[in-house]
This record gives C-alpha cells, sequence and structure tokens, in this order.
C-alpha cells in the first residue's frame, strides 16, 4: 500500500471517528436532559432500571451511527445521517412515555420491567434505523 492511500485512509478513519465520539456525546447529553430523571446517578446508585434503559439507548443510537459511518460518502454524509440517526433515536423516549405514561416513575423507582422496555425499544428502533441507512 503505497504511503498516500495509507494517510487517506488514516485520515478518513480519525476523522470518522471523531465525529462519531462528538455525535455519541452529543446524543448521550440530549438523551439524559430530555429524561426527567437522573441516569447516571440513579446508575451509580444501582438502578438497574436505569442501567437498562440508558444501555439500550446507547446500543441502539450507535447501531444506527455504525451502519451511517458504513454507509456515507463523506465525513459531513455521514455526520448528517447520525444527527437523523440522533433524532429518531430520541424518539423512542417519547414512544415509551406515549405506551407506558408511567414510565418516568417507573425507572427511578428501579421498575426492571419498564427499564428493560425502554431499552429494548430503543435497540430495536436502532436497528430499525441502521437498517434504512443502507441505501
Amino acid at each position: 500500500m503505497s504511503e498516500q492511500l495509507l494517510a487517506h485512509g488514516l485520515l478518513a478513519f480519525f476523522s470518522h471517528i471523531a465525529a462519531a465520539f462528538v455525535l455519541l456525546a452529543l446524543f448521550i447529553v440530549i438523551y439524559i436532559r430530555i429524561t426527567p430523571y437522573r441516569e447516571i446517578a440513579l446508575i451509580r446508585e444501582g438502578n438497574i432500571a436505569a442501567a437498562a434503559s440508558l444501555s439500550g439507548a446507547l446500543l441502539g443510537y450507535c447501531t444506527a451511527l455504525a451502519s451511517a459511518i458504513a454507509n456515507s460518502v463523506s465525513v459531513i454524509d455521514m455526520s448528517f445521517w447520525g444527527l437523523v440517526a440522533l433524532v429518531i433515536q430520541l424518539l423512542a423516549f417519547g414512544i415509551a412515555r406515549l405506551l407506558i405514561p408511567g414510565i418516568v416513575s417507573d425507572i427511578p423507582a428501579n421498575k426492571i420491567a419498564s427499564g428493560i422496555f425502554l431499552g429494548a425499544l430503543s435497540l430495536g428502533l436502532g436497528m430499525i434505523n441502521a437498517a434504512c441507512m443502507t441505501y
């Protein structure tokens, strides 16, 4: 492999991973701000429901973001689809609130079923989101 191709590949890798880390951090900040409970504090206290719901949200977003990376033609294209994925993944919380209105009190109360449901809904939506990005 020529040095020029190697340099181009490394530049593409680092630009994509840097953008992905920024998008992931943005997702986490927005997600924990739209939920009316403090996931990180709850997780530190051993709340399984909070851990399951936040883990599912992160895995769902990362699944969609990975698809955006794999199918993009540039870092700008990847960032655009990463933002689309971010919005779709945030909708998962809204959908869960519609389906289970008490979920905002269930998670802090460590009702594990609600946490697993929210996490699974987020992961499932992330998988659908990812599949829709394979254009």
